[in-house]
């Protein structure tokens, strides 16, 4: 049961599938195996497929409307802002060709699209996306492709090279002080504060000390060579950490929840501002595991389609009508999405009560009273994780690319460190990618990049006998 990211979001350009393929983790051919589905109405009707087909070809192109206001230079209808307010609008137009009866079955298949669209983008409803932005997400082509070894497999190749005393597990982060000691760093050549020593490992050499400017270590025999202050990180567990550089990949739902306080001194109110607008949904998945198939061996997903959720409706009593499909992992095993307010809900419940109702669920749209129970339940808790606190990121309404990239802004602990001090990276720091693991790893890898960079290209001193001035210098070139 993969509990976490569930595929690999393209072939072509994706650093996650070439590591993958490279270390033998994938298939490089891939299989199209027939996806055969079933649109199934609460009172166990079927919908016929050709409907099906015609309402998933008509979404399709509704929202890639909405994806094209990022490239474009028209706008949108007045007051139309969020992608859902703009598929609804379409949505609604479309519908009035058709009967009333005709136009009800096709607007559950459309609401059934909605709640898949919650899950695939990390909302709660798309009226929370901002539809100006939906098209800054970049997808690769290829599709989607599962690690058959699950996700952690690809953890592998990236830490072999990692001695495993080097990766501390239970460290919690409770602070990080980017300018610790800063205050001993004079800005002038005038030598090493006492405090600011007191504060540095005892292991450092008098001889090798860190260039306060450049962030490198440097060779020095000069007593007024200056050492750069260090980031101090504080753990939960009571441990302390001295370093050069930290790179920050804490999720977006961390930093949302204690940014304000893990950062000292506080995080600048143009990054906390960004941090706040962008959304960082919760999306869970529900495992069911069975004894024996039920399901037609030729039948690959069962889709829900559900009337539009009421809102006013207490959410413990409408929180299952978010889950929109089951789709066959196995013959065996079945796999149900959900999110937002209900996903949070239904975090609070014990894996018996999800089953149980799950079970109810299928019971009624395949109108068959003898679908036997789960023999296990297992849901995934993004929302209630403390190191979570969510899935992943999305451009809420009044958000942009902008704010991704403000969040992901090193931190300098003065005007003349050529090197931050702190990086950020993760999903939410990358302005195509987010919400990806790609994504994640392409922001990591050049925040590393930045640290890789030499400082300043090597100086070329060019000298010249009898040259008093380059001026004069310029005069005595001559010509080939």
């Amino acid at each position: 049961m993969e509990l976490g990211a569930n595929w690999i979001h393209g072939i072509l350009g994706n650093p996650i599938y070439e590591l993958a393929s490279a270390h033998g983790l994938v298939d490089i051919i891939q299989e199209n195996k027939p996806h055969s589905v079933v649109g199934t109405l609460p009172d166990g009707r079927r919908v016929p497929f050709h409907i099906l087909q015609e309402i998933y070809d008509a979404y399709f192109w509704f929202f890639r409307r909405c994806e094209e206001y990022f490239l474009c230079k028209y706008l949108p209808p007045d007051g139309v802002e969020s992608v859902g307010a703009h598929l609804r609008l379409e949505i609604s137009i479309y519908l009035e060709q058709f009967t009333e009866p005709e136009r009800h079955i096709r607007n559950l298949i459309f609401n059934y699209l909605l709640n898949r669209e919650t899950c695939i983008s990390g909302c709660n409803t798309m009226d929370e996306i901002d539809l100006m932005e939906i098209g800054s997400y970049t997808e690769l082509p290829g599709g989607n492709i599962v690690l058959p070894g699950g996700y952690s497999s690809i953890l592998g190749p990236l830490t072999k090279n990692i001695p495993d005393s080097q990766l501390l597990k239970g460290h919690a982060v409770s602070c990080i002080r980017w300018r610790a000691g800063l205050e001993s760093c004079s800005t002038t050549d005038s030598g090493l504060g006492e405090d600011l020593a007191a504060k540095l490992p005892t292991t450092t050499d008098n001889n090798h000390l860190p260039d306060c400017r450049s962030g490198t270590t440097s060779l020095s025999t000069s007593p007024s060579r200056k050492m750069r202050p260090k980031v101090e990180v504080v753990c939960k567990n009571g441990k302390r950490f001295l370093a050069d550089h930290v790179i920050c990949t804490v999720p977006l739902g961390v930093l949302k929840e204690t940014g304000r306080t893990m950062f000292d001194p506080p995080l600048p109110d143009y990054k906390m501002d960004s941090i706040d607008r962008l959304c960082f949904g919760v999306v869970n998945k529900i495992y069911l595991e069975y004894e024996r198939p039920f399901l037609n061996p030729g039948l690959s997903e069962v889709l829900c389609l559900w009337d539009p959720i009421d809102p006013k409706e207490p959410v413990s009593e409408r929180w299952f009508k978010k889950i929109y499909s089951f789709t066959k992992v196995s013959e065996t095993l079945l796999l149900a999405w959900i999110s937002g307010d209900e996903a949070k809900y239904m975090e609070t419940l014990p894996f018996d009560a999800v089953s149980e109702k799950c079970t109810e669920i299928l019971r009624m749209f395949l109108n068959d009273p003898f679908i036997p129970k789960p023999k296990r339940c297992i849901n995934t808790t993004w929302w209630s994780q403390p190191f979570t606190r969510g899935s992943y990121t999305a451009i809420g309404i009044g958000a942009s690319q902008v704010d991704i990239t403000n969040i992901s802004h090193p931190l300098y602990m003065q005007p003349t460190c050529s090197k931050p001090a702190v990086l950020f990276a993760g999903e939410h720091c990358h302005p195509s990618f987010y919400s990806t693991v790609h994504g994640a790893y392409l922001s990591g890898r050049e925040a590393a990049q930045v640290l890789c960079v030499p400082d300043t290209p090597p100086e070329v001193v060019l000298d010249v006998e009898g040259t008093a001035d380059l001026s004069s210098w310029l005069e005595g070139i001559k010509l080939n």
